[in-house]
């Protein structure tokens, strides 16, 4: 999800180890066989997704730097999918092939997450930055990052002014993006780029891992925006792939969509496609300081769809067929009105003459920051619907979605 601050949302807006992944200790070889430890004893143990979101939550891959994202689709969907290739800014394209070539249906989920790039090393050794994506001022002081070096991650912290030496004033100020900085542990400029590694240009990620919050059934994790639609893209594909469908179905994990969506506009001219659909985070307003005007979605309140966003209407027969089958199938959704949301979806629609899109969404709670929170339920609810709502995308169906006779 691309975060817009108005009508226009084009404007401002190494294999990495999981729980459990990491060899044993060389002192401790009996250790391989011990049982992996989770956070949370109490948690479900039938959850199929959980591994792949929470690798996918775990790896970093902040916008235009998504390389380890990529890997992960890659080996989940090389099983499966008829054909593999990337497009020229990197977007990830899975071809599933049906019982015909048309209908063309295509899935985007952007695999990029918000983080910061280094513009500039001081001569203290503390790196200045700019923003990847929307990030509110306050989302980023005082938090821990990883800086992504060729030479390997490098942890650091934005740093804050201590309250004990500020001002009455000061105290009730946010600190404004261009006034934060990054501490590395770097004792000057030459220090942080010989010895650790760092250059201008390297991208900076979230450090936050994935951890189910008591009870089991709520994940925490960074990068939910949009590493639960990339899940749900994967899984639905196994879906399809497991059940047949009338149609060929593109699963694309596209590149760049926190900063224009550009990955859905490369891949969408490259595909083709004869109906769109974007796979996305919701926005929840099921927390304190927010109210249903604003967002509507609840988590455990199934999957949503977005009747209005700043960035695209739906096709109006494409979201009933959406609404038609939930209610067939006893699935529960949710609707969504917003202004401030820009997604793939927007770019699919305007390319080729006109694509009938939608925006399916996995409700989600604190968006644009360094942890998310997202229900299990939600994500299985949503690959439910969208693999049965592809199931009914045969030829004659898409004919009548795209006419407007």
């Amino acid at each position: 999800m691309r975060y817009s601050a108005g009508p226009l949302p084009w404007r401002g807006c190494s294999h990495t180890c999981h729980h459990g992944c990491h060899p044993p200790h060389r002192s401790r070889p009996d250790r391989a066989a011990l049982p992996r430890r989770r956070h949370v004893t109490n948690q479900p143990l039938d959850d199929p997704y959980r591994d792949l979101l929470e690798r996918l939550s775990n790896v970093h891959g902040p916008t235009g730097f998504e390389g380890d994202v990529r890997a992960i689709v890659r080996e989940e969907l090389s099983p499966i999918a008829d054909h593999l290739e990337t497009d020229g800014v990197g977007s990830l394209i899975a071809r599933l092939d049906g019982d015909s070539e048309r209908p063309r249906v295509m899935f985007a989920a952007h695999m990029d997450e918000l983080g910061l790039m280094v513009r500039r090393i001081t001569a203290e050794g503390f790196l200045k930055f700019v923003p990847l994506g929307g990030w509110l001022d306050q989302a980023i002081i005082n938090q821990r990052w990883v800086v992504l070096t060729r030479n390997g991650p490098i942890p650091g912290v934005t740093g804050i002014k201590t309250v004990h030496v500020m001002s009455p004033e000061d105290r009730g100020k946010v600190f404004k993006k261009d006034d934060i900085f990054i501490d590395v542990g770097a004792t000057s400029k030459q220090d942080a780029e010989e010895r650790l590694g760092i250059r201008p240009g390297d991208a900076v990620a979230p450090d936050s891992r994935f951890q189910p919050l008591a009870g089991g059934d709520l994940y925490l994790g960074k990068a939910w925006d949009d590493r639960v639609g990339v899940t749900v893209m994967v899984e639905t594909l196994k879906a399809l792939k497991a059940s047949g469908h009338p149609n060929t179905v593109f699963g694309v994990a596209t590149v760049q969509e926190e900063v224009g969506l550009r990955g859905a506009q490369t891949s969408a001219w490259a595909v083709e496609p004869d109906i769109g659909i974007s796979l996305e985070s919701g926005v929840a307003s099921d927390y304190p300081g927010i109210n249903e005007d604003e967002a509507q979605e609840r988590l455990g309140g199934g999957p949503g769809i977005f009747l209005h966003d700043s960035s695209m209407l739906p096709n109006n027969r494409l979201r009933d067929l959406v609404m038609d089958t939930a209610r067939e199938i006893d699935q529960p959704l949710q609707f969504n009105v917003l202004s401030g949301y820009g997604q793939d979806g927007a770019m699919i629609q305007k390319t080729h003459g006109g694509v009938p899109a939608i925006n399916i969404t996995v409700p989600t709670r604190y968006l644009h920051s360094h942890t998310g929170v997202i229900h299990r339920n939600d994500v299985a609810g949503a690959i439910r619907l969208v693999a049965e709502v592809v199931r009914r995308l045969d030829a004659e169906t898409v004919a009548r979605l795209r006419s407007f006779d």
